[in-house]
């Protein structure tokens, strides 16, 4: 598992965020707070505080590298 902070602040940038990661087959949970949500759910994503970066948990070693290539344009910095 890899954990990595993420910014999205737009209802643009959720949707784009959702469509990125979906094809992986690896899971992913964002959370904001004390509340936990599927990454890959807009829904569970808009009910989160999106005005501060969240922290996104990675949950698939083996395509890491292809991950991390397209969270590049979301990762906090």
């Amino acid at each position: 598992m890899k954990t990595v902070q993420i910014t999205l602040d737009s209802i643009d940038k959720v949707n784009e965020f959702v469509r990125a990661i979906t094809p992986f087959e690896c899971d992913f949970d964002m959370h904001s707070g004390r509340y936990t949500v599927d990454a890959k759910s807009n829904l569970g994503i808009f009910s989160l505080d999106l005005s501060k970066p969240v922290s996104l948990d990675i949950y698939g070693d083996e395509q890491l590298d292809e991950v991390m290539e397209v969270l590049a344009p979301y990762l906090a910095e």
